[in-house]
């Protein structure tokens, strides 16, 4: 099993370098929303330190969101999907490396670019500390439930529009726990009852996302 997820893994990131763009446009949109917003709430230094939790976790909430859709799609559409069901590993196992490559290319750059972005709006150096490690937590449980989202819509006309409206309640958790984090620690106070929460959500996520995806992609081959 972990030689097979293993190679899920080294195959979805092969593709994807092969689909720069696709992964690109997550991240750009990311950059670009955070970045705007200090032009377009003035230069104030504790009105952008006010609002950079929310508009971080919300422009890394909707960049992971845009990159749902490819999750599964390509697979379904050229038939692999059907080969990975017929394969004699456990399709669970399939589902995490496609998840844990979901997040590598979406997700890990998201963490990485969070502290570069957080100094346009002048946060101290103990909340970008926390910023990072609020997304770190965060952002596996927005692949994870994403998955869920992604696998349900997989052939359905318009199924970007419906797998918003499937994940963004789901999320709202996850962006309550992570903005919550970072505004604690800009305020001096601790946050680390946030993190183990998100740490809480991460792990179960994780344990109870993997069957649902699985039997979702089950149906929408058949």
């Amino acid at each position: 099993m972990i030689k097979t997820l293993r190679l899920v893994i080294h195959r979805d990131l092969l593709l994807a370098l092969r689909r720069r763009a696709d992964v690109a446009n997550s991240l750009l949109f990311f950059v670009i929303v955070v970045s705007l917003f200090p032009f377009g709430v003035g230069p104030e230094a504790s009105l952008l330190r006010a609002i950079a939790p929310g508009v971080l976790w919300v422009a890394a909430l909707l960049a992971a969101m845009l990159a749902l859709a490819r999750m599964f799609a390509a697979d379904y559409a050229d038939g692999t999907l059907e080969q990975m069901l017929l394969a004699p590993a456990p399709l669970t196992v399939v589902v995490l490396g496609k998840i844990v490559a979901h997040w590598l290319l979406t997700g890990l750059p998201l963490v990485a670019l969070s502290p570069v972005l957080a100094l346009q709006f002048d946060v101290p150096a103990d909340a970008i500390g926390v910023l990072v490690a609020s997304l770190a937590l965060g952002t596996p449980v927005l692949s994870l439930i994403g998955a869920i989202g992604a696998a349900l819509t997989l052939g359905v006309r318009g199924a970007g529009v419906l797998t918003a409206l499937l994940v963004l309640p789901l999320y709202i958790p996850v962006l309550i726990l992570g903005a919550g984090a970072v505004d604690a620690a800009a305020a001096g106070l601790d946050a680390s009852a946030h993190l183990m929460l998100l740490g809480a959500l991460l792990l179960g996520a994780a344990a109870c996302a993997l069957w649902p995806v699985a039997a979702a992609l089950r149906i929408a081959v058949e």
